[in-house]
């Protein structure tokens, strides 16, 4: 089993999620995280003072699949997230080594 965790613009989510779905994703979950890479944020001017926004808003997509899933799930998140420009996000593929569902006591793929 993979983990798939995906920083992507929040505007994206609809069109990621249904393209997971498209490729067979049953659930996956959202939590809305700020952060910065190469875009380093950008300055704003509020009541006539200039600022810096260090932490742009992002959502992290957090997925577990079977080994087989992980690529059409993969290239469907790059394929909907991809605008072409600077903060699209990134994806990363960690190993997972065990999942129970606490419901069933199911392991493994099951429990995914």
């Amino acid at each position: 089993m993979k983990k798939i965790e995906a920083i992507i613009k929040p505007f994206k989510l609809e069109d990621v999620k249904e393209a997971l779905a498209g490729v067979g994703v049953e659930g996956m979950t959202v939590t809305e995280v700020k952060g910065f890479g190469r875009q380093k944020g950008h300055t704003e001017i509020y009541r006539g003072s200039e600022y810096t926004v260090d932490f742009l808003p992002k959502l992290k997509l957090e997925i577990v699949l079977p080994d087989g899933a992980v690529e059409a799930a993969v290239g469907a998140i790059l394929k909907t997230a991809k605008t072409g420009k600077i903060g699209d996000g990134k994806i990363f593929v960690l190993p997972i080594d065990e999942a129970v569902r606490i419901r069933t006591e199911e392991r493994g793929d099951q429990a995914v």
